[in-house]
């Protein structure tokens, strides 16, 4: 069985004016909430939201959005993956956390990250720095989550006998996902016992990150299954391979725009900071694109999570709005969804 996400990227898909405009954002968010509660009905397993600042997602407060879909949906898991954690005081994380695990009704799904370099560096904050708090950061969260009361000392952080309320509902607590792309990142989120989440590399890369964790889980003694794993991909589904490889054109071209970085910062650095590939750079491999009829996406999702070990796919499906998004939404949930629960 492989569970179908969708993985919400809320793409400010207008010009450079239509995208400030209060009318053409709110028809945005109007289109995603009925793209979410179809959602709902065709089968998905959840949606995880993703958090992104002064780019061209209207998504900087992921948060927010599980709140608000958690009042529109009864059964879908919600999530983020990831809150930014070099963003925000870690106590704020937890309470929010929770916080959201009751309004849900359970349903929530806790995921956090490091960032994206041109996002931080927008306020000051550089990849050393932004890899020290988003470390200190988890230490918090992780000891915050077990420990009703507990006292922390970091480098940025430190409290005494610290009370957080709400707990959660779920117990003893909600899943807990991490966005990998690093072997070393999968062996910490082994030590976790988080599960992962990873893209943009080729089916053989994620398999070996794949490794690494299932590795470092066996060496501490417990065995991650294909219930840890999830791969997430850009998906182009429509009716002809014809119609599906313009969606996929759109994507790749959106796609590019967001990984080229904001051209005010002068720092040259990976468009991920997880990635430490910076004699190289970050590089998107044409793996990330599943495109074609729903037979055919189909096809390819279940071999790559096969390859892998994944029981989890995250779909970004679409980055358009309107007629054409919901289309593939209802078209991969219809077709695409009953294929790979039944793989």
């Amino acid at each position: 069985m492989i569970k179908s996400w969708v993985f919400e990227f809320v793409h400010a898909a207008g010009s450079d004016t239509e995208i400030l405009e209060p009318g053409f954002t709110a028809r945005t968010y109007a289109d995603c909430f009925d793209i979410w509660k179809q959602a709902e009905t065709l089968g998905f397993e959840g949606i995880f939201f993703s958090e992104h600042h002064f780019q061209l997602s209207y998504s900087p407060s992921p948060n927010l959005l599980v709140a608000a879909a958690a009042r529109e949906t009864s059964r879908l898991r919600l999530g983020v993956m990831g809150v930014v954690l070099p963003f925000y005081p870690p106590w704020r994380v937890v309470e929010e956390m929770f916080m959201l695990d009751h309004i849900s009704g359970g349903r929530l799904e806790i995921g956090c990250a490091l960032g994206v370099p041109q996002e931080l560096a927008r306020v000051g904050i550089a990849p050393d720095e932004a890899r020290e708090r988003y470390e200190e950061a988890l230490r918090f969260l992780d000891l915050a989550l077990r420990e009703p009361v507990f006292s922390f000392e970091g480098k940025f952080w430190s409290v005494e006998n610290l009370s957080i309320v709400p707990r959660s509902l779920q117990q003893p607590l909600p899943p807990v996902w991490t966005p990998v792309l690093s072997d070393n990142s999968a062996r910490q989120a082994a030590r976790r016992q988080s599960k992962i989440s990873t893209g943009f590399e080729s089916v053989d890369r994620i398999r070996t990150l794949f490794d690494v964790y299932r590795a470092e889980a066996d060496a501490l003694g417990y065995r991650a299954g294909s219930g840890d794993l999830a791969i997430r991909r850009n998906v182009s589904v429509a009716a002809t391979s014809a119609e599906a490889q313009e969606a996929a054109d759109i994507a790749k071209n959106v796609s590019r725009k967001l990984m080229a970085g904001d051209t005010r910062v002068t720092r040259l650095d990976s468009a991920s900071l997880d990635a430490p590939k910076k004699e190289s750079g970050f590089t998107i491999h044409p793996d990330e694109y599943v495109v074609g009829t729903p037979s055919q996406v189909a096809e390819q999702i279940i071999d790559q999570c096969r390859t892998c070990g994944a029981g989890h796919f995250f779909g970004t499906l679409g980055r358009g709005l309107g007629v054409r998004r919901r289309d593939a939404v209802m078209l991969f949930g219809e077709k695409v969804v009953p294929a790979l629960l039944k793989a």
